[in-house]
């Protein structure tokens, strides 16, 4: 990703810090929280790739088709997928703005991948929508609720922070809060990265 180098170190890290944590929550006992964990890691470990600074580092040709061929996979996956559960939908629309943005990159990856003076091409634009209002959805969710049973500790949800249903202790790494807060950073990067499209 091109333009100032130090928001896009801040990039590279938020997205590897929460590509790390999803392959943390690949350890849970739950299969399907499991395959959404993987399909954010891969999400979270090429978006801090894509946003490493030109200046410090600029990939091979070859690896832009190679990113849009495996993310257009994770799309397809996600596309299977959303038969079962509504939440696939974001990985889809997810990879396929992966997939766009390196085709971007393939056709200008010295250009700066910017668009000129046409103004926002139509799908950067209808993805800036997209993630905007996930952002704003997410972030919502992570909000305390007043007045649901649990008390102080409850996020939105109802599931009661550092505990499980039954009183017991939920591991750190099956925390709905803790991926919903993944969830909302990388969005964010969406957020970020999108406008040089």
């Amino acid at each position: 990703m091109h333009g100032p180098a130090s928001p896009g170190w801040l990039l590279v890290a938020v997205c590897a810090a929460t590509g790390a944590y999803c392959l943390l929550r690949m350890r849970s006992s739950d299969e399907r929280q499991r395959r959404a964990a993987g399909d954010e890691a891969l999400m979270g470990f090429g978006m801090a790739v894509m946003a490493v600074p030109g200046t410090a580092f600029t990939p091979p040709a070859w690896v832009w088709p190679v990113y849009a061929t495996v993310f257009g996979g994770a799309a397809l996956r996600a596309l299977w997928a959303a038969r079962t559960g509504s939440h696939h939908l974001h990985h889809l629309v997810g990879a396929a703005a992966m997939v766009y943005m390196a085709a971007a990159m393939a056709a200008s990856p010295a250009a700066g991948h910017g668009h000129g003076g046409s103004g926002v091409p139509a799908l950067t634009g209808g993805l800036l929508v997209y993630f905007a209002a996930y952002v704003l959805v997410s972030g919502a969710r992570l909000l305390p609720v007043a007045g649901v049973p649990g008390g102080a500790g409850t996020v939105a949800g109802g599931t009661k922070a550092g505990n499980g249903t039954g009183g017991r202790a939920v591991a750190w790494g099956d925390r709905p809060e803790l991926a919903r807060a993944c969830r909302l950073s990388m969005g964010i990067g969406m957020l970020a990265m999108l406008p040089a499209f």
